[in-house]
């Protein structure tokens, strides 16, 4: 990974390599019958169409990023369509990664899933350039979207839900997912 996608991961920025953090040994354990123990510590969520729609955080997003903050490390991955993501960065209070335009925006999202620990991430995302690290997530979750939602996204996820509300709900009440996938 390029040192200067590398060095905007993070809590607003603030440090280049991940180290694994445990907010009081908190993480979303989820226990899924037939798939095994997932212990989830980071969320990488894609910016527009999964959160934002037209460069406008989508109401709610930012009450439940305060909610999941604890428990799960917050990454933001973007190519900042619409040129507004200093104002969510500032609304979530986060320091989302810029992906570099022209690169393989897909790869550089699943890079960043693997760079956290593929085996402890949840994804979130809706877009084409979102089906990769979704597939590279430990779970991925695929949100519809009034942007539209790709079929590359939704077949590389574990899960879909109608909207990025109801999958941060899921995370916070993870006895949902194991409805939805034991086996």
């Amino acid at each position: 990974m390029s040192s200067a996608l590398w060095g905007q991961v993070g809590w607003r920025g603030q440090f280049c390599r991940l180290p694994t953090l445990y907010y009081n040994n908190h993480m979303i354990p989820v226990e899924i019958p037939g798939m095994g123990l997932l212990q989830l510590e980071h969320l990488v969520c894609d910016v527009n169409g999964t959160l934002a729609l037209d460069g406008q955080l989508l109401d709610g997003v930012a009450m439940a990023f305060k909610q999941l903050g604890g428990p799960l490390q917050i990454h933001l991955a973007t190519a900042d369509t619409h040129g507004r993501q200093d104002v969510i960065d500032k609304q979530l209070g986060l320091r989302a990664v810029r992906l570099h335009p022209g690169g393989d925006e897909a790869e550089q999202k699943a890079e960043l899933v693997r760079s956290l620990g593929s085996e402890r991430t949840v994804a979130i995302g809706q877009g084409a350039n979102d089906a990769a690290m979704l597939k590279e997530a430990a779970l991925g979750i695929c949100v519809l979207s009034k942007e539209g939602t790709a079929t590359s996204a939704l077949l590389s996820a574990d899960l879909l839900t109608p909207d990025i509300l109801t999958a941060l709900d899921l995370l916070m009440n993870p006895k949902r997912i194991v409805a939805s996938l034991r086996k």
